[in-house]
């Protein structure tokens, strides 16, 4: 770890408790399971702002004029939407 800084973190007995049952199954310690649970939750975040990003950008013409394109295949044995589908836009 570069340059540790430390963070008095207050947590409800249950959440502590939870928390160091699945350290010690895991076998870390419960330091390295809240930082591991922050990253990994901050990548969900960083995540969520690129995908918000690129969909800002998104061409919805151009997407639905490459879909109505001639050519190309028909679609393959297995290929088939599941009953009940429904576009999100």
């Amino acid at each position: 770890m570069n340059d540790p800084a430390t963070y008095p973190l207050r947590l409800p007995r249950s959440i502590k408790d939870a928390v160091a049952r699945a350290a010690q199954q895991d076998g870390i310690s419960m330091n390295q399971f809240i930082s591991s649970a922050v990253a990994e939750k901050l990548a969900v975040f960083e995540t969520l702002g690129y995908l918000e990003k690129r969909a800002a950008r998104a061409d919805y013409e151009a997407f639905d004029r490459f879909l109505s394109r001639s050519g190309g295949e028909p679609p393959r044995d297995g290929d088939e939407l599941p009953d009940g589908y429904v576009s999100i836009r």
